[in-house]
């Protein structure tokens, strides 16, 4: 695992700017709160449990970062637009939302449960149908905004025992683009991340496979078979890291986004496309 490494952007890049990250309290979503406010925003971090965001929270506030939570569970809709209005008339703005909400876990598609099916997606392509459309008419009347949503890599190729989870992020890809053709007229630009293999320890629990399902759990495995793993299947060697993926976010929030809409951007190593 490549460390941390200090960020490239300067410290008041985001100055002023106010983001809304749902799941923003744990693995992939601490990290891209994290970097946001160091450089300048202040971030909402929303989940639907306490015990995610209020630790974050009380985590960023010590470093002397300008942060609160609210609890939110996407799949609400009313409860959606409820705290994105409430987000936006407290701090007169609402320039960035990120859409990192998800629930994932390996179950045969054969057996999978109608309530495990619709668990998932929910919250991963209904939650972020429903989180854009809150913030459309707020971005509408600033003249602008940005929206970037989470996706994955792994229905690019088929992954078993995953078609919840695949179906949903293949619905966010497709949301992302159509999303961004409509609304550009508004300057809202609308562009999703595909994070690859980055062993947060969200990512241990949920993708620790069934017993006897033929997929080998190399998050449960000694430190050394994980680097093997790395080695072998990533081509540039290492894990990802929740900085790796943050890295993009602030890039599309910043300037430097000013022209990219409908992109999906794969943050993996090269790891989908060496892997068969």
């Amino acid at each position: 695992m490549a460390p941390e490494s200090d960020t490239i952007f300067r410290p008041d890049l985001l100055a002023g700017q106010v983001a809304l990250i749902t799941g923003g309290g744990s693995g992939i979503g601490l990290g891209i709160s994290e970097l946001l406010a160091s450089l300048g925003m202040h971030v909402v971090i929303a989940s639907r449990k306490p015990e995610h965001f209020d630790v974050a929270r009380d985590q960023l506030l010590a470093q002397g970062l300008s942060v609160s939570s609210i609890a939110l569970d996407v799949r609400d809709q009313e409860r959606v637009r409820t705290v994105i209005d409430q987000v936006s008339q407290q701090h007169g703005r609402l320039d960035l939302l990120v859409n990192n909400a998800a629930g994932n876990f390996y179950a045969p598609s054969a057996t999978l449960s109608p309530n495990a099916w619709k668990a998932v997606v929910e919250i991963d392509l209904y939650g972020t149908f429903h989180c854009s459309q809150a913030v459309y008419p707020i971005m509408k009347q600033q003249g602008g905004g940005r929206i970037v949503s989470t996706s994955m890599t792994l229905h690019y190729r088929g992954w078993p025992q995953m078609a919840h989870a695949t179906a949903a992020k293949a619905g966010v890809d497709a949301l992302t683009r159509t999303l961004a053709v409509e609304w550009a007229p508004e300057r809202i630009r609308v562009n999703a991340i595909a994070p690859g293999p980055i062993p947060t320890e969200g990512v241990r629990k949920a993708f620790t496979p069934l017993p006897d399902s033929g997929i080998p759990d190399v998050f449960a495995a000694a430190t050394e078979r994980m680097e093997q793993y790395a080695r072998d299947r990533i081509p540039l060697g290492r894990w990802g890291t929740p900085r790796d993926v943050a890295n993009m976010v602030a890039f599309l929030a910043s300037p430097g986004g000013d022209w990219i809409t409908g992109a999906i951007f794969v943050i993996d190593g090269g790891e989908w496309l060496a892997k068969s």
